[in-house]
C-alpha cells in the first residue's frame, strides 16, 4: 500500500478544515513564518500590510451580501494556497501607477509564486477581478 498518496489527501483535508475555520473567524492565515492571509488581496508579512496590485477581491469583512461573504472566503483560502505553494517574491510597488502605498497606508504589491503571479491566478479563477479605479458589486 502506498501511503504517500493518503497523508497528502490527509493533509489536503486537514489544511482546508483549517483555513475554514480560521477563515470563517475573520482572522489573519498563517502562511508561512511572519506572513499570513487576511483576504483575498490583502496579506500581512512581518507586520506590514501589503495590497495585491490591481486586484479587486471579495469583502470578507464588509461584504454587501452574503454571496459575496462566501465567495471572499474562497478567495482567501485560494490564496493561501497560492503563496503556500513556493516562496513568494513581493515586487513592491503598482506597476501602472508607480504607486508604493494604496490609501489606507497599505504597500501595493505584486506577488509571484514559482513565477505565477498570485493576482492574475485569482483573476483567471473567477475569484477576483482587475481593480478597475472603483469597487465594482460582488452582489449582482
Amino acid at each position: 500500500m502506498n501511503w504517500k498518496p493518503i497523508s497528502a489527501a490527509f493533509l489536503s483535508v486537514l489544511s482546508a478544515v483549517v483555513y475554514t475555520h480560521d477563515a470563517s473567524a475573520g482572522s489573519c492565515t498563517a502562511v508561512a513564518r511572519g506572513a499570513c492571509v487576511i483576504d483575498g488581496d490583502t496579506i500581512t508579512v512581518n507586520r506590514e500590510r501589503i495590497r495585491i496590485a490591481n486586484v479587486d477581491a471579495p469583502e470578507i469583512s464588509r461584504p454587501k451580501c452574503d454571496a459575496e461573504r462566501r465567495l471572499g472566503l474562497v478567495a482567501k483560502r485560494r490564496l493561501a494556497e497560492l503563496l503556500a505553494a513556493g516562496e513568494p517574491v513581493i515586487k513592491r510597488g503598482d506597476p501602472d501607477s508607480g504607486r508604493i502605498k494604496d490609501r489606507y497606508g497599505r504597500t501595493l504589491a505584486t506577488i509571484t509564486v514559482n513565477g505565477k503571479d498570485v493576482g492574475e491566478a485569482l483573476i483567471s479563477e473567477m475569484l477576483a477581478r482587475p481593480w478597475g479605479g472603483k469597487r465594482r458589486s460582488w452582489c449582482e
